[in-house]
């Protein structure tokens, strides 16, 4: 039996829904892709890739606060 990762899944159409056009959008699809991409990060969170991912950016954002003072 085959199983599906919800996560890769969500990602791989989000990169889909990413690659169109920006002026070929509507408000609603701009809105159902804010939500697969919220969708995708509540799936991802509790995982240790999105822990790790979680990580790097709390790193990121507190080097960059230090270098700005």
């Amino acid at each position: 039996m085959m199983t599906i990762n919800v996560g890769v899944l969500l990602a791989v159409i989000v990169v889909l829904r990413l690659r169109r056009r920006t002026q070929a959008r509507s408000r609603v699809e701009e809105r159902n892709t804010a939500f697969i991409v919220l969708t995708l990060g509540i799936v991802i969170a509790p995982n240790p890739l999105g822990q790790g991912i979680f990580n790097v950016l709390k790193q990121l954002v507190s080097g960059v606060s230090q270098a700005g003072t």
